[in-house]
C-alpha cells in the first residue's frame, strides 16, 4: 500500500469514526483519493503529527478537525509545521475546521435531541439514558446536557455513536465542519 496523498487530523477515533461514516454517507472514498483519517490521541499533539506529514516531514498535504476552543493548540502546531495560518482567515486556509464546541455538539445539533435520543433507544441503551437522568448528580441538568453526558461516559461509547449519529443524520444538517474536510479530501 503507497503512503497516503493526504492525511486527515482529528483528535481522537470517534472523530475519526464520525468522519469516514459522513465521507461514506456523502459518496465520497476518501481511501480512493489517497487519503487517511489519523487520530491523534488528543489536540495538543497536532505539533508531533502535522510535522511528521507536513511540508517540512513526509510533504503530505494535511486538513483536519479541531474543538474551536483547543485553535491555539491548532495554530501553533501548524506554524511549528511549516503551515503558516493567516490571522483572518485562522486555521481554515490550510484544511482545519473547528466544531462549534465538539464533535459531539456538532452531531447532536445535526440529528436533534429527540432524534438522538431515538438512535440510543434504537441501540438497546435507553433504560441506561433514563437510568443516568435519576441520578441525583444529574437532577436539573438540561436534556442536552445528560445526552451528551450519556455520550461520553462509557469507554468505547463515544466512537460507537459516532457512527450511529451520522448513519441517522439527514445530510442536509450534516455538520459544516466535516463537510468542508470532506470536500477539501475528496478533491484531491
Amino acid at each position: 500500500m503507497s503512503a497516503p496523498r493526504t492525511v486527515v487530523l482529528v483528535e481522537g477515533e470517534s472523530d475519526r469514526v464520525a468522519l469516514l461514516a459522513l465521507a461514506d454517507r456523502l459518496g465520497s472514498d476518501v481511501g480512493s483519493h489517497g487519503v487517511e483519517v489519523v487520530a491523534m490521541g488528543g489536540i495538543t499533539n497536532i505539533r508531533a503529527f502535522a510535522g511528521r506529514h507536513g511540508p517540512h516531514g513526509l510533504g503530505q498535504r494535511l486538513a483536519g478537525l479541531y474543538d474551536v476552543g483547543e485553535e491555539r493548540h491548532v495554530r501553533r502546531g501548524l506554524l511549528a509545521a511549516g503551515l503558516p495560518v493567516d490571522d483572518v482567515i485562522g486555521p481554515a486556509g490550510q484544511g482545519f475546521h473547528a466544531c462549534h464546541t465538539d464533535l459531539e455538539d456538532e452531531l447532536v445539533r445535526a440529528v436533534g435531541l429527540g432524534g438522538v435520543e431515538a438512535v440510543i433507544e434504537d441501540a438497546g441503551e435507553g433504560r441506561s439514558l433514563r437510568l443516568l437522568a435519576q441520578m441525583p448528580a444529574q437532577q436539573g441538568w438540561a436534556r442536552e446536557e445528560l445526552v451528551r453526558r450519556f455520550l461520553c461516559s462509557q469507554w468505547g461509547r463515544k466512537v460507537r455513536y459516532a457512527r450511529l449519529l451520522v448513519e441517522a443524520m439527514d445530510l442536509r444538517r450534516a455538520p459544516a465542519p466535516m463537510v468542508a474536510v470532506v470536500e477539501r479530501v475528496s478533491a484531491t
